[in-house]
């Protein structure tokens, strides 16, 4: 199920009482596609820049798009069960949390770089754009996060 990015499903109340912006999106196995992580992402910033009144860096937006593609397509293609992601942004407008679930338990592993191997390069993009990346396990699968600095537009100040 895919909840569309509108006025209820925009903003989230977080357990302090406060709002922030968000997205939740659930898919059935083989229902989920990238360009709806991307197209979410594009519509949250946009709505978060006017809201804030912070602007997103190009770059970070752009950023952004990447991780939660990546993030998505390896659900996607390495597991079998349900998949979903959520996107929050911070209060102040300044950090994109992306965080994807899955059913599958077993963490995403880096690869080594391979200029010469198709694929499996996803995992170190996201790295290299994000702030911070973990892995949370919890019953029946994981949920992998990654906080993306909004302002900054050099990705060696990000990290």
């Amino acid at each position: 199920m895919v909840i569309p990015l509108g006025p209820q499903a925009a903003e989230e109340h977080e357990p302090d009482g406060s709002a922030a912006l968000g997205y939740r999106a659930t898919w059935s196995p083989g229902a989920g596609r990238a360009a709806d992580a991307r197209r979410a992402v594009r519509a949250l910033l946009g709505r978060a820049s006017a809201v804030s009144g912070v602007p997103v860096n190009p770059l970070a937006e752009l950023d952004a798009q990447l991780v939660a593609n990546e993030l998505l397509v390896n659900a996607l293609r390495h597991t079998s069960g349900d998949c979903g992601l959520r996107l929050r942004l911070s209060e102040d407008g300044t950090e994109l949390t992306i965080a994807v679930w899955d059913t599958s338990r077993e963490p995403p592993r880096t690869q080594p770089p391979d200029p010469a191997r198709v694929g499996g390069h996803g995992l170190r993009l996201v790295e290299m754009c994000s702030r911070e990346l973990e892995v949370v396990p919890f019953e029946g699968g994981k949920q992998v996060v990654a906080r993306l600095d909004l302002t900054a537009g050099d990705r060696a100040t990000r990290r």
